[in-house]
């Protein structure tokens, strides 16, 4: 690919990543961004990541082969109409939104269909804003493309190689299939978590004991419920059709398992759980989804003074770098007394192979 100019409007923790991403790739690139806060904007100039510092939507971005539109959904719909008395004939628009009709619609309505293209890349961490932007975040995540009916493949054909060129995993779907694929592999997942967390809040005694027993299997499946509440209210605003439609499977299938237990048939029970195992046993782990994976170990330690810290000790000597541990009290559904989490697959690998080999029995998910 040419070297050639991207502006950014916004620039988060995904915006930022992949303007750090085509630096690296395309060291001959132009990077402009405008984002309200000025001091985001200022660093990222500050870190030779962005060459133009913007502080308003104005005619730079008429230089533009592509513009990234990085903010929430609906902030992304007002930043576009700002936008186009500068637009230029050759600019490719893009967003990065987890929600893609909004904008889709909004652009039909603005007559850009033949400049659009939607973009979702699959990937992020609990951490937010420019500042914990990084590039290795693209690397073999799946980014989701929405083409218009007037896109075309010349388009279409140099923004999915600007996706390879920052190393992530292109993938051409309609806007409608990527609103509903969301809903049922992410937006609804959601919901049910927070759901569990809340039915645990509720049904809990006032010594809270089921807080204090649940661990393990119940804290993993729930992990998602920590994600920012104001995004998730966004999220059930933009893409309500396919939530609802996909909740109500749901909730259909919840009452049919509940039939089920309530009337004691073993083989449905059997069923319901075997197709699940089955189901769930033929995912692959080559690639990034919208629930982001977490890379753990379990280390069988005896319950003895210093234990603990001898292990946090041999991985900081090492340079590994921990992003949680403790004892897990309840062992129900885990194997090891002592879980440690990391921040990338190469932490957990490195960490593996030293524990390993300095003698702990390990259990890694």
């Amino acid at each position: 690919m040419d070297s050639l100019t991207y502006g950014f409007i916004g620039l988060g923790l995904i915006g930022g990543s992949i303007a750090k991403a085509i630096k690296i790739a395309d060291k001959n690139s132009r990077i402009m961004a405008y984002t309200p806060h000025k001091e985001t904007v200022d660093k990222a100039h500050e870190d030779g990541i962005v060459d133009l510092p913007l502080y308003e939507i104005g005619p730079e971005f008429g230089d533009c082969d592509f513009i990234f539109l990085c903010a929430p959904v609906e902030l992304n719909n007002e930043n576009l109409k700002a936008l186009v008395p500068f637009l230029s004939a050759k600019t490719t628009i893009t967003d990065i939104g987890s929600v893609k009709s909004s904008i889709h619609q909004v652009v039909k309505e603005l007559s850009l269909e033949s400049q659009f293209i939607g973009g979702h890349p699959m990937a992020g961490t609990e951490r937010i804003g420019y500042s914990n932007s990084k590039p290795g975040i693209l690397e073999n995540a799946y980014y989701i493309i929405t083409k218009t009916e007037y896109s075309s493949q010349e388009r279409l054909d140099a923004y999915t190689e600007l996706v390879r060129m920052i190393k992530a995993i292109p993938l051409v779907v309609s806007y409608e299939q990527h609103d509903y694929i969301t809903a049922a592999i992410s937006h609804v997942p959601h919901v049910i978590s927070a759901s569990l967390v809340n039915l645990v809040k509720n049904s809990d005694s006032e010594d809270q004991l089921m807080k204090t027993i649940a661990a393990g299997g119940f804290k993993d499946i729930t992990r998602i419920s920590s994600s920012s509440p104001i995004m998730w209210k966004q999220i059930c605003m933009t893409n309500s059709y396919n939530i609802s439609d996909l909740l109500g499977s749901y909730i259909d299938s919840l009452i049919d398992i509940k039939l089920a237990i309530d009337e004691k048939d073993e083989d449905k029970i059997m069923n319901f759980f075997e197709s699940a195992r089955q189901y769930r046993e033929s995912f692959t782990d080559t690639a990034s989804g919208p629930i982001k994976k977490v890379f753990t170990i379990h280390v069988e330690i005896d319950d003895k003074p210093g234990n603990l810290a001898k292990v946090a000790t041999l991985l900081s000597d090492n340079m590994i770098n921990i992003k949680n541990i403790g004892i897990v009290h309840n062992r129900e559904y885990e194997r090891g007394t002592l879980r440690i989490e990391f921040h990338s697959a190469q932490g957990q690998d490195k960490a593996k192979e030293l524990l390993t080999g300095s003698g702990y029995t390990l259990y890694v998910k």
